[in-house]
Parts: structure tokens; C-alpha cells; sequence
């Protein structure tokens, strides 16, 4: 079983090599999803790595949908560009056309761009309007797997999906799930799928060192995250996930 661990810091990765991770996907703004982390971060956690685990980064410019523009397309080819040059290990990217099809024409280029490093295609795949035809798609692409929830609001809820995606992927690709594990679900998903692979965050929340918090002022949007603390990558609740499926 390899493990991912989904994290937005340099002491993230840190930890996630310590607690025996495989993978981390390096991000920012994880309330949203997961955006393209700052070129400075990148370089952080390729340094905390120091080759004992991989880095891979998500090539996403922005929340929201995944349909892009010319100008967002080219800021993912240039943002794949430099994180190259810092030296990831990994690039995970993905897009759709405005009917909820894969954009393979920009998925393409993004692969082709990535390469020679190792390409995952993320949960924009959950939101297609086909997932039997946007799977050979993404297949069609060359990517190296596949991250997603089996369209549906969590892994263990999509497991038939994941299941079926794994006979149907016959090795040609690895199939990732991703949302909603953790030490209570992650043995579930994976006796349902037959996966070998998980994907997961593992974060805790942290009361921040800051000794003056202003109260009633928020840099977040209508959910008003908190700023008196924050979510940050736990070796130990890796651990536990990792011994959770024994």
C-alpha cells in the first residue's frame, strides 16, 4: 500500500516523510480544493523532502469550476515550467470542457509539459457529466493515476465507482481515492476497492502561536475560517491511518 498525503506546508512534508508517507501533494488553499502553492513553498518542500519522499503539485490556478481560459491555460504551463525547475517529483493537473467533458486538448499540453515527471489527474474528473467516458479519456492521456472520490461526496460513498474503475483500469493506470479517509474509513475503502493507494490529508487543528488575535475580522470568505488556529499536517494521525488498515 503506498500513501499521499495532501498538506499546503514545508513542515507538512517534513512530517509526512517522518509518519512512513509515500507521496505528498503539496497545495495551497485547501479550503478551496487546492490551488498552485507559491513558487517559494514549492521550493521548501522539496527541500524538507530531501529525497526521502516524493513531492507532487497541484497545477490549478484557482478554485472553483475546472473550465479555463487562454490566459489561466498558460499560467498551468508556466507554473508546470517552474515547478519543474525546483524539482518536484510529480505534477497533478486536470480540466474540463464547459459541457463537464475531459479537455483533452489542454490536458494534453499539460501532460506533454510535465513530462518526464509523473502526472495524476485529479478530482476534476468527479464533477464530469460521464465518468465511464471520461475515464478512458483520462486514460487516453497517458497519466500515470487517477485521484477521485468516485463521483460521489467521499471515497467509502463512491467505493463502488473506485471499485469498478480499478477492473476496468486493468493496470493501465492507478486509481487514487481521495476524500473522507481517515483512521475510521480508510480500512473500509480499501477492502471495497481493491485499491492500492490512498490519499488523504491527516491534518489536526492547531491553536496559532499568534499571543493577539483581533476579534470579528476575517481574510477568508462567507465561511469565516478562523485565524486563532490552524490545520496542520499530523505524523501521528498518518500513522494511525497507515496502522487502521494494517
Amino acid at each position: 500500500m503506498r500513501y499521499e498525503i495532501c498538506l499546503e506546508s514545508a513542515d507538512g512534508v517534513a512530517a509526512a516523510a517522518e509518519a512512513g508517507a509515500d507521496r505528498v501533494e503539496l497545495c495551497a488553499a485547501l479550503l478551496e480544493g487546492g490551488i498552485t502553492p507559491s513558487i517559494g513553498m514549492v521550493e521548501q518542500a522539496v527541500a524538507a523532502a530531501a529525497g526521502r519522499i516524493k513531492v507532487h503539485v497541484i497545477i490549478r490556478p484557482r478554485g472553483g469550476d475546472f473550465v479555463y481560459g487562454p490566459a489561466e491555460a498558460a499560467a498551468m504551463l508556466r507554473d508546470i515550467e517552474a515547478v519543474k525547475a525546483a524539482g518536484v517529483d510529480g505534477v497533478v493537473i486536470g480540466a474540463l470542457t464547459p459541457d463537464a467533458d475531459i479537455d483533452t486538448e489542454l490536458c494534453g499540453r499539460l501532460v506533454e509539459a510535465a513530462r518526464p515527471l509523473s502526472v495524476t489527474f485529479h478530482r476534476a474528473f468527479d464533477v464530469t457529466r460521464d465518468p465511464e467516458a471520461a475515464f478512458e479519456d483520462v486514460v487516453g492521456l497517458g497519466v500515470d493515476r487517477l485521484l477521485t472520490s468516485g463521483a460521489a461526496p467521499s471515497a467509502l460513498e463512491g467505493s463502488d465507482l473506485i471499485a469498478h474503475l480499478v477492473e476496468k483500469a486493468a493496470g493501465r493506470i492507478v486509481i487514487l481515492p481521495a476524500g473522507g479517509i481517515n483512521e475510521r474509513t480508510a480500512a473500509r475503502v480499501v477492502q471495497q476497492t481493491g485499491v492500492e493507494e490512498l490519499h488523504f490529508t491527516a491534518s489536526e487543528a492547531l491553536p496559532s502561536p499568534s499571543r493577539f488575535t483581533r476579534p470579528g475580522i476575517h481574510m477568508g470568505g462567507a465561511l469565516y475560517p478562523p485565524e486563532s488556529v490552524r490545520a496542520v499536517t499530523s505524523a501521528a494521525r498518518i500513522q494511525r491511518v497507515i496502522a487502521a488498515i494494517g
